[in-house]
This record gives C-alpha cells, sequence and structure tokens, in this order.
C-alpha cells in the first residue's frame, strides 16, 4: 500500500461533533453508564498486560515509576471525563498524552459519516496546535490500524522494514511511532497516534500499553460525548417538532406548575412568552391557572384532577373558553406523565382551537317538521333560510379557500354544504307526512348540545344584549335523544324568550327604567333515581297572561303579531315522541320557566 497520498476509508459509527460548553456535571446519569468505574477498568487492563509489563509491574525498582504511571492514568482519566463537549475531549486527550509519554507530535483522527479518517486535533511538544496541512503522516500506518483494530508500534521507523521506505517516514526522520485505535464496543472510531524523531526519546513497549490505556479512556468519553450530542439533537428535534405543532401542548407538574408550554398553546390562551416562567427557569414558575380567567378556574381544576388522582386520561371534546373579547372552543385530552426532567409526575395537555370548525358545523335546526298542514309558509321559510345561510356562508369560505389552495380547508366546506342539503332534503321530506315526526336515536352529551347551541345563537345580535348564565351537571351522562330535534325545541324557547325580553324592554323604557337588564338562565340537572334529565329554561321578560298559559301548545294559537302558532306544538310533539315532558310557568312583568323532562333511555314505541 502507497503512503501519503492514499485516501483513507473504514466503515464504523458515526461521529458527531459539536460544540458548546457542557459540563460533566450536567450529564445524564445514564449516558455516564459506559464510561463506569474509571479505576475497575484502569485496574483490569493493567492486569492484562502486568506479565508483559515491566513498566507498570516489575521489579521493586519500577514501583516508584508504575504508580507514577497510574497517577498520570488516573488524573488523564478524571480530565478528559470532565467535559461531555467532544472538542474539548480530543484536545485534553492529545494534551495529556504528548506531555505523558514525552512524544513531539500526536493527532487524533476520527471516522466521519462516509467511513474515511478527518483530523480532528494535532499537537507537538511545546503544546502548539498543528494544522491538517503543515502535519504530514503516515496514511499506511493509520490506515492499517483503523483497519485492524490492533495497536502498531515501531522504536526505529528509520531501520524497521515495514516503514523504512516510507516517504515521510524518511521526510520527517521519524524514529519511533506509536498509533491505538480508538475502539469502543468494538467499533472503531478513529485512532490516536504519537511519534518522536530523537534518538534520545525512543518509545518502549511499556509505553505503548500506557497508551493503550489511556486510548481506551479516550474512546469512553468520545462515546459518551456523542451520545450525549445525540441525545441533545434529538432533544432539539422534539422542541421543533413541539413548536410546530399546529394544537396547543402544555406541560405541568402535580402543582399545576408550568414545565412546558408551545407557541400554540401560548397564542390559544393570547399570552405573551415573555410573561411565561417555566419550572426549571424560575423560582417562581407560572401556574397553569394564570392561563385561564379566573371564572375557569374551578372547571379547569377539576378537569386537571381527574388524571392526576385517578391516573386515567380525560377528555372534553367541547370545551367553551371565554378569553379576551371572543368566546373559543376548545378539544382537550389531559394524560398523566410519569418522571418530569426535573422529577415527579405531571400531566400532559394538547389543547385544540376548534372554534372555526364548530362554527361552520350544523348545530342550529337539523330539521323542523310542522305539525299541522295549513299556514306554514312562512315557518318553512325561517327553516330554510337558515340551512341556506350556512350554505351561503360556507359557498363564500369554499372560494376563498380555493383560490388560497387551503384543500383540506375547502374540502371542509364542501361536506357542510352537502350535509346542509341532506338536512333540508329530510326536512322536506317530513313536511310531506308532518304528523309522523320520525325520530333519529343517538346517544348524546346533553350539555355539548346546549353549549353547542348558545354558541351559535350569541353571535346573534338580539342574544348579545342578554346576559346569560349556564348551570350544568357534570353527573350528566349520554341520553339517547334525536339531537336536532331536541335542539329544535331549545332554541324555539330561546327565541321566545329573546322576544319576550323584548317586550318586557320596551315596557320598561316606557316605565322610565332604562336600565332594565335582559337575563336567561339555563339549567341541566339529574336525577338518578328516576334515570331523567331535566332541563329548565327561565327568562326575566313579559311573561305569558294566564289565560293563554293552557293554550300555548295547541296549533295555531299564538300571541304574536307575525306568528304562526306552530313553535312551541311542535316542541310538545317532539318531547313526547322523546317519552319526556314539557311545561311552563310565567307570571306577567316577571318571566317565564320551561321546564323540559327527558328519560336516559328511549323505549320503543
Amino acid at each position: 500500500m502507497q503512503d501519503d497520498d492514499v485516501t483513507v476509508k473504514y466503515s464504523s459509527s458515526n461521529i458527531l461533533e459539536k460544540t458548546g460548553k457542557i459540563r460533566i456535571q450536567d450529564t445524564p446519569k445514564a449516558i455516564m453508564g459506559d464510561t463506569g468505574d474509571v479505576l475497575a477498568q484502569m485496574e483490569a487492563t493493567l492486569e492484562e498486560i502486568a506479565e508483559t509489563n515491566p513498566r507498570i509491574n516489575g521489579e521493586p525498582t519500577s514501583s516508584t515509576k508504575s504508580s507514577d504511571d497510574l497517577k498520570s492514568v488516573l488524573e488523564v482519566s478524571l480530565a478528559i471525563n470532565s467535559s461531555l463537549v467532544l472538542d474539548d475531549v480530543l484536545q485534553i486527550v492529545m494534551q495529556k498524552a504528548i506531555d505523558l509519554l514525552s512524544a513531539e507530535r500526536g493527532f487524533i483522527m476520527l471516522l466521519d459519516e462516509k467511513g474515511e479518517l478527518q483530523f480532528k486535533t494535532a499537537y507537538n511538544l511545546c503544546k502548539e496546535s498543528l494544522m491538517e496541512e503543515d502535519f504530514k503522516i503516515s496514511n499506511s500506518i493509520a490506515y492499517q490500524a483503523a483497519k485492524s483494530g490492533k495497536s502498531i508500534y515501531t522504536s526505529d521507523a528509520q531501520s524497521d522494514e515495514r516503514y523504512a521506505n516510507q516517504k515521510s517516514i524518511m521526510e520527517l526522520h521519524l524514529r519511533s511511532i506509536m498509533c491505538v485505535p480508538l475502539i469502543i464496543k468494538n467499533n472503531v472510531l478513529g485512532i490516536i497516534y504519537l511519534d518522536n524523531s530523537s534518538e534520545a526519546k525512543i518509545f518502549l513497549r511499556t509505553d505503548l500499553y500506557l497508551f493503550e490505556l489511556l486510548a481506551q479512556q479516550a474512546s469512553h468519553a468520545i462515546h459518551n460525548a456523542t451520545l450525549y450530542y445525540n441525545l441533545l439533537d434529538m432533544k432539539e428535534y422534539n422542541e421543533k417538532v413541539v413548536n410546530n405543532s399546529p394544537v396547543g401542548i402544555i406541560v405541568i407538574d402535580s402543582a399545576y406548575n408550568l414545565v412546558s408550554i408551545n407557541d400554540s398553546a401560548l397564542a390559544t390562551f393570547e399570552k405573551d412568552k415573555n410573561s411565561i416562567h417555566l419550572l426549571h427557569q424560575s423560582e417562581i414558575p407560572t401556574r397553569f391557572f394564570e392561563l385561564v380567567p379566573p371564572g375557569e378556574s374551578a372547571r379547569w381544576k377539576q378537569m386537571l384532577n381527574i388524571p392526576l388522582t385517578t391516573k386515567q386520561p380525560y377528555e372534553d371534546s367541547r370545551y367553551f373558553h371565554k378569553g379576551g373579547f371572543e368566546e373559543k372552543v376548545f378539544s382537550i385530552k389531559i394524560s398523566p406523565i410519569n418522571k418530569l426532567p426535573n422529577g415527579g409526575d405531571g400531566l400532559i395537555l394538547i389543547i385544540e382551537n376548534i372554534t372555526e370548525k364548530v362554527i361552520m358545523e350544523k348545530y342550529v335546526i337539523l330539521s323542523e317538521k310542522l305539525v299541522a298542514r295549513g299556514e306554514m309558509a312562512a315557518s318553512i321559510g325561517h327553516e330554510l333560510n337558515n340551512y341556506l345561510a350556512l350554505i351561503a356562508n360556507n359557498a363564500e369560505l369554499l372560494s376563498l379557500n380555493l383560490q388560497k389552495n387551503q384543500g383540506e380547508k375547502a374540502k371542509f366546506n364542501s361536506q357542510q354544504i352537502l350535509e346542509s342539503i341532506s338536512k333540508m332534503k329530510r326536512f322536506t321530506d317530513g313536511l310531506m307526512d308532518f304528523s309522523k315526526l320520525e325520530t333519529e336515536v343517538v346517544s348524546y352529551d346533553v350539555r355539548h348540545l346546549i353549549e353547542d347551541l348558545l354558541f351559535s345563537l350569541k353571535a346573534q345580535n338580539r342574544f348579545k344584549r342578554i346576559i346569560i348564565s349556564i348551570e350544568l351537571d357534570n353527573k350528566i351522562p349520554h341520553i339517547k335523544i334525536d339531537v336536532g330535534q331536541i335542539q329544535q325545541v331549545l332554541m324555539n324557547i330561546l327565541n321566545n324568550a329573546a322576544d319576550a325580553l323584548e317586550q318586557r324592554a320596551k315596557d320598561e323604557e316606557i316605565r322610565g327604567n332604562a336600565n332594565f337588564m335582559r337575563k336567561i338562565d339555563i339549567k341541566a340537572l339529574y336525577d338518578d333515581p328516576q334515570s331523567k334529565v331535566q332541563i329548565s329554561i327561565s327568562d326575566n321578560g313579559a311573561g305569558i297572561p294566564k289565560d293563554s298559559i293552557s293554550k300555548i301548545f295547541t296549533p295555531h294559537y299564538t300571541t304574536k303579531e307575525h306568528g304562526h302558532g306552530l313553535g312551541l306544538p311542535n316542541c310538545k310533539k317532539i318531547i313526547r315522541n322523546h317519552h319526556g315532558e314539557i311545561n311552563v310557568t310565567s307570571k306577567l312583568n316577571e318571566g317565564t320557566t320551561f321546564i323540559i323532562t327527558l328519560p336516559k333511555e328511549q323505549t320503543d314505541k
């Protein structure tokens, strides 16, 4: 094999270079495990070479030298394991090797991703750093050590027939050379090389054993630095993935302190990153409840405590958040997590802002089937306009999303249009036989039904002036209902309440009371022994005259100037078809309360 012009190649494990100042005290114990007990490794290596190494295990006269060597190797080992910065480790190894073995020159080469040996550091006896172009070496020696995984030693290269004719040996007048492979777990990482040109500084065979011992420690240090930077790479990669995620990701400890929060979560809660102090960054970290309005803290605490105590995940597919100037809808998933970076257990929260999706979904009036065949034009027009408004909105968004090449959103818009058309067909089919009023029963969460309906109605101007309070029992189970029909009932009652509030506001203004507050109270409770859900809707509107209470569920009876008298009769029929009850109490100038009772299960009709 030729000498200096040969490209050295050898396949082995990848060596990564990094920069920074990471000290060993910051290192996870798991990474340092490969190094093990330094003294134990030294002792094991010394036992293997003791029989042939008089410098380390010789006559009493050499005991002082042996002790000095062990002390020096220990100092070297502690020095190179004091850092996990690869460049620092390599420089320490090189400087200590030259100093310990009185070499004139030395260098370290590591295998790159292509399996080629690359210079990493080179020094001379004056501890001056040498450049690669100024450092002539014997490539054949480096290649041989890397390929074979065995050390190369010669005490007089000038007369050694293996190397005497090599160009670099002759030009540099090299005499003694040692080249030792850097090996970890049977994988060659690279080589470490020392040489002398002076006859007065010839390496002894025992110097090679000492050099091999140092190389062994250096291999572990280089391997640990590589593992640590691989871990840093993975950590950096994960942080980028988390920060670029479109959903909010928050990690908290068991005391509700923020451990981490990504950019999406900050945007979701409308918080500035500079106002957040994470657990490992501050003695007084930000608590999760500082992200939410005070009125929501109790509910959030209840949600967080469920996975904290049960160690089981918790989900809420529709959480209505009142932050900033607009109401938002979240989909929330909370899961327990063990062994946080700073110790202890905690929770990981996945929070997706689904406000836009909820706005565009069809929650209001899936169908309204009339219970009379006459005088239905106004009612039909009203119901169809609701569907057409949603179709028009989605058609406009579809056009915009197609212009912006937002395929997924455009697909969602088209699906919403098709669903609206399907619901319109169901509505018109029902008109063909409005007395039948068939139901499509599914298991559904009444709390979400009410919240979804209110979210849609609050966007209307007439409801923006009304203070709506809501109290929903968390123990309400899913019940069997036709979602569209029950929403239709609730919407009809709420619209009537808004009309009554408008009328009373006008009456109060005539009386000189311009500060009348429009209010609607909604409550939902669960009667466990009876397996029934009770929904009450109360307003402080104009009220219903006493002589009209018994007639409001009669078809075509109405007290409104433009009413058709079909809304409440239809509501009563829907509730009866669900095997429930609807009742009303009212007082003039005080308000009205509707109470709806629904069973948990539906029996065969």
